[in-house]
């Protein structure tokens, strides 16, 4: 999969604060990700982009812009560590996070974007295209009536209970994949409810620069023959 090496719009960040620029620099450094200046730029033009369109589309309750790198940017890129090559799906994707960032962070990744908001997927169409990514692909479409499967890993950021993740998701992991949900406070709760065949693999706390609050990753797996 061939991979952009420059933005199709370099003054795309032009407006941005660098208040927003500065804070990112910070949280990719707290998170220890290393990126170049085609990906700083990339991630920048993402929050460009997501500021420019939330005024009109409400995209996100978030609309100051530093908190959106830290929100949906730095909480985005804090899994990093955790996703495989392969195939990623981001099932509720809503403007395309985290799919987006580890997409930006990760090139070599196949990256689908889930959402049923029209208005979502076509901010996640318009980033897509102005960004200059290659390894993307958004589809608006209801998770009970998507088609396609063999994700190595299928991710929620904010899309449902766990029971109900798995439940709906259930038959697009390959064999040998597994379910990261990305949670706050009271998964514990949630894991308790999970259905039959399914287990919890590992936990990790994520630690996300400039948010207070508990934030952690679930990774899921199919138990017994699933």
């Amino acid at each position: 999969m061939s991979t952009p090496t420059a933005l199709p719009v370099p003054a795309l960040t032009a407006g941005l604060p660098e208040h927003a620029s500065a804070r990112l620099d910070e949280g990719l450094r707290r998170l220890d990700i290393a990126v170049d200046d085609v990906k700083r730029r990339r991630l920048l033009g993402l929050v460009a982009l997501l500021h420019k369109w939330n005024r009109a589309y409400n995209l996100t309750a978030v609309r100051d812009v530093d908190a959106m790198v830290s929100r949906h940017v730095l909480d985005s890129a804090a899994v990093l560590p955790f996703i495989r090559s392969g195939a990623l799906l981001d099932v509720g994707a809503g403007p395309g996070f985290p799919g987006l960032v580890l997409a930006v962070l990760r090139p070599e990744l196949a990256v689908t974007l889930l959402d049923s908001n029209g208005k979502k997927v076509r901010f996640q169409r318009q980033a897509i295209m102005e960004l200059g990514l290659l390894n993307v692909t958004a589809t608006q479409a209801r998770v009970e009536s998507f088609t396609a499967g063999g994700f190595d890993q299928v991710i929620s950021r904010a899309f449902a209970s766990l029971a109900d993740f798995i439940a709906l998701t259930r038959r697009l992991p390959a064999p040998g994949g597994e379910w990261l949900a990305m949670k706050g406070p009271g998964a514990d709760d949630e894991l308790a409810a999970l259905p039959g065949g399914v287990a919890l693999a590992r936990r990790h706390r994520l630690d996300v620069p400039f948010i207070d609050g508990e934030r952690q990753l679930l990774i899921l797996t199919p138990q017994g023959g699933e």
